[in-house]
């Protein structure tokens, strides 16, 4: 039987990008918080080093095992028995979750991102809409967004350089983006000269060239110190404190006000509702007991996967089909996001790119979003384009050989050896659009260790992201070249997308329409008045940038709502 714990204000399920930002508003609100986290504090000294077998292989085995343990499975068709997804560093269970290990990019989305279906049939006609799509404009505009982008931006700390201030244009920035009230807190990373060799290639080609916004200190911040560009950290924490995680920047602050009360190396297995609809607070397991944590509302905060098979799971007489779910929406509008490095190139000389942040890029976003004409093309959307420093020794080891060399052997050897410095990916992300084909369940077949079922994905063909990934990899291309590149090739993505994706949204859409969407446009579940879903499961779309940003913007003002409507949502 589980142990009663005293009730609280608010149980805040993961303190990772979401939950770890939506804590700071409640508590200094004067809300009590017991914030619930599967993993525990990571030690910068013994866990973040600079040594790619250590975090990427021994430290996501042996410091997150949940995580291991609940990996989806993945088919590309309903009449596919699901097989166990490649695995990756799609989630850290661990205080500041994966903002601990992520690349630190910290991307608005663009107006346009959230219009998506307006603005296609707008300009290209209802036609323009893929077949199958179930995309649905935002319930909220980025005007409605861009107050709480500026204040995360200044909370966590982000370093960039703006290319719109109330509608002043900075051709050093982004000239595509929304206006924005002021500069980003610091400056962008430091230059170097492949950041400014990518640059200059770009505007050769008339392209606007930029900085890569970073959630990492470019000087001094918050009581933290600036990036040393040791590298290592796209896929490990930072030793300096640099690198702006939410455990290092607003749980702590939360913390100080003694209104969070941090519950690590807790699995929430359940959360529980009662007969009138309303959730009454969560179950979980920690040092093998079970614990209920009563609480007035509830927040879950977890990965996308997580939130959805959490209240799949969380199946009760109000909600037998899981919480929240009676209108059978749950993990429906799931997105994989089109990411990754396809479109390498190899160069005459060496890049240098083997210290630095990850963050420290250079980027065009001239053929993303609706920046261009799509007319004809056969598609809506586009892709950002990406490089950047930070390239480890396996990492480099493991290169294309550009037809210029066998794949193993003593020939191999020696054109790793002398090429291992001069390649380098460009990496794109493209719009991405919710399907009917592609959705989130929980799989008959595979179990945690806890004897319950792990998240599935079924994700069928498209033709709009391969498309708009073909388009892009041309651009990607003359971009390379036009910086001296000497051989180029391309690595296609399959045609329905990523099995497992980082970028991972949707799940529990937000919408104003309860038969479509899970929660409404401030984050609460239509069913369940005192549940509130964070993190990028709520996203109706994915934008040709990094989703943290937005996630966490979202969670501040999901926060803020509850705080405004306290009494209402509580009950």
């Amino acid at each position: 039987m589980a142990i009663n714990l005293k009730p609280v204000d608010v149980a805040v399920v993961g303190l990772g990008g979401a939950g770890g930002v939506a804590v700071l508003p409640l508590a200094q609100a004067g809300l009590k918080i017991a914030g619930i986290e599967a993993g525990g504090w990571l030690d910068p000294l013994k866990d973040f080093r600079p040594d790619e077998i250590h975090n990427n292989v021994r430290m996501l085995v042996t410091s997150v095992p949940k995580t291991k343990n609940e990996i989806p499975t993945f088919r590309t068709s309903p009449d596919e028995r699901a097989r166990r997804a490649p695995s990756g560093r799609t989630m850290m269970n661990a205080v500041g979750g994966t903002t601990t290990h992520y690349d630190g990019n910290s991307w608005r989305f663009a107006p346009w991102d959230f219009k998506i279906r307006t603005e296609a049939v707008r300009r290209y006609g209802a036609g323009s809409i893929p077949i199958g799509s179930t995309v649905q404009d935002w319930p909220l505009g980025y005007e409605d967004l861009e107050p709480y982008y500026d204040t995360v931006e200044y909370e966590i700390g982000i370093s960039g350089k703006a290319g719109n201030i109330q509608g002043n244009i900075d051709p050093h920035g982004n000239i595509f983006e929304g206006p924005r009230r002021r500069e980003y807190p610091m400056p962008p990373l430091r230059d170097t000269d492949f950041t400014g060799l990518m640059t200059s290639a770009a505007q050769k080609l008339g392209w606007n060239a930029h900085r890569s916004p970073a959630a990492i200190n470019s000087q001094p911040y918050g009581g933290r110190s600036m990036c040393a560009y040791h590298g290592y950290c796209d896929t490990g924490g930072c030793h300096v404190g640099a690198k702006n995680s939410t455990a290092v920047t607003t749980i702590p602050k939360a913390i100080k006000t003694r209104n969070l009360t941090v519950f690590d190396y807790a699995q929430v297995t359940r959360v529980v509702s009662g007969a009138q609809g309303k959730v009454a607070g969560v179950q979980y397991i920690r040092g093998g007991k079970e614990y209920f944590q009563p609480a007035k509302v509830v927040l879950l905060a977890s990965y996308t996967y997580e939130n959805t098979r959490l209240l799949l799971l969380s199946k009760s007489l109000a909600y037998p089909d899981g919480l929240s779910n009676n209108h059978g929406q749950v993990g429906k509008h799931y997105i994989a996001h089109w990411d990754g490095r396809e479109t390498l190139g190899l160069f005459p000389f060496n890049l240098n790119l083997w210290y630095g942040a990850f963050g420290q890029g250079v980027v065009v976003n001239n053929w993303a979003d609706d920046n261009f004409d799509h007319s004809g093309l056969g598609f809506i959307g586009g892709a950002s384009m990406t490089v950047n420093h930070e390239v480890h020794p396996i990492a480099a080891a493991a290169m294309p050989v550009f037809e210029r060399a066998p794949a193993w052997g003593s020939k191999w050897k020696a054109f790793v050896n002398q090429n291992a410095a001069r390649w380098m990916g460009v990496y794109l992300q493209a719009t991405s659009l919710p399907y009917e084909n592609t959705y989130l369940d929980l799989d008959p077949e595979g179990k945690d260790p806890l004897g319950d079922p792990v998240c599935r994905i079924t994700s069928g063909p498209k033709e709009n992201e391969p498309r708009s990934r073909a388009y892009a990899t041309t651009k990607a291309e003359e971009w390379l070249r036009a910086a001296g590149a000497i051989a180029v090739t391309k690595v296609p993505l399959p045609a329905e997308g990523p099995s497992l994706s980082f970028h991972a949204v949707g799940g529990t859409r937000m919408g104003d329409d309860p038969q479509t969407n899970v929660v409404d446009k401030w984050g609460f579940s239509h069913e369940a008045p005192n549940l509130g879903i964070l993190g990028g499961s709520v996203m109706c779309t994915h934008g040709a940038r990094n989703p943290t940003l937005t996630i966490q913007a979202l969670a501040w003002r999901t926060a803020g709502h509850l705080v405004k409507n306290w009494k209402s949502i509580a009950g």
